[in-house]
């Protein structure tokens, strides 16, 4: 995806269904190596907190909680959970966390139709706990964790005194830090362009990227109308938002976000028409 890229040391991590890797500017190699290890350790934990597939995580005891129930949850995880609950007011409830039955049924299809989506959640600002009022929302975290995890690296990183890198998680999601300039390739269906990445976050969303992990709330009935999204913003997290929001969004709509949400600093989209860039 990238080439031509600044002098680094890299390392690679498995870790949310995906490879995480780091490309680290650091004089020392080993200090390099042992810095890169504690990422990965990191890596672990916000995975184990943040995965709905793993039994005992935080979102897992969450999609679990009865009425009436509060659990009081890890400081990343309600920090996670603060930024989707704000991210889908300010989306006009398109980007949603609470539809992992209808994402399930999205990724494992059957005969049945896509379930009701029904309950409610709270989660409360100034306390790490979350209030169920009623059961039958399912917390999926597929359109926000890995852009989270990619700015909790960074903020990481500059304890332990890296000061320019590029984070990556898979294909979907990348951030520079440091001033460098990394140049990178997006592929779409028939075409190929470049973007210098520096001081920003980059997410990509498509029908072939992450298209299990995006459904409208109004329901299937509505088609995804980009088959590609690259998007880039400020912190990785947005990227990974705006992104999967830009996926359910029309035209006329895709042409005002440029202007209107200060965190996006470019956005491509490709459609039956080819990749363009929304200015």
């Amino acid at each position: 995806m990238s080439a031509e890229l600044p002098s680094t040391l890299r390392f690679e991590h498995e870790a949310m269904n995906t490879t995480f890797g780091l490309r680290l500017q650091h004089p020392d190699p080993g200090s390099a190596a042992g810095i890169a290890h504690q990422c990965f350790e990191l890596l672990d934990r916000l995975e184990g907190k943040l995965s709905r597939y793993i039994e005992d995580s935080d979102i897992s005891r969450i999609n679990t909680m009865q009425a009436g129930e509060t659990l009081y949850l890890t400081e990343e995880t309600h920090a996670c959970l603060l930024r989707a609950f704000d991210y889908h007011a300010r989306t006009g409830g398109l980007f949603d966390i609470t539809l992992g039955r209808p994402i399930e049924h999205r990724k494992n299809p059957s005969n049945t139709s896509s379930p009701t989506i029904e309950g409610s959640l709270v989660i409360h600002p100034d306390t790490p706990a979350v209030t169920c009022q009623e059961p039958g929302r399912e917390l999926d975290l597929g359109g926000i964790g890995k852009g989270f995890a990619l700015d909790q690296l960074k903020e990481h990183l500059a304890v332990w005194g890296v000061e320019a890198g590029l984070l990556s998680a898979g294909a979907s999601t990348q951030l520079a830090f440091g001033g460098l300039d990394w140049p990178v390739d997006l592929t779409g269906g028939n075409e190929t362009f470049r973007i210098t990445l520096r001081d920003a976050a980059l997410s990509a969303s498509g029908t072939g990227i992450q298209g299990s992990h995006i459904v409208h709330p109004d329901g299937d009935r509505i088609p995804l109308p980009w088959k590609h999204v690259w998007l880039t913003a400020s912190n990785a997290t947005a990227a990974d938002v705006w992104s999967t929001t830009v996926m359910l969004l029309t035209e006329n709509e895709v042409l005002q976000v440029p202007g209107q949400i200060e965190e996006v600093l470019s956005l491509h989209v490709e459609d039956d028409t080819g990749i363009r860039l929304i200015d």
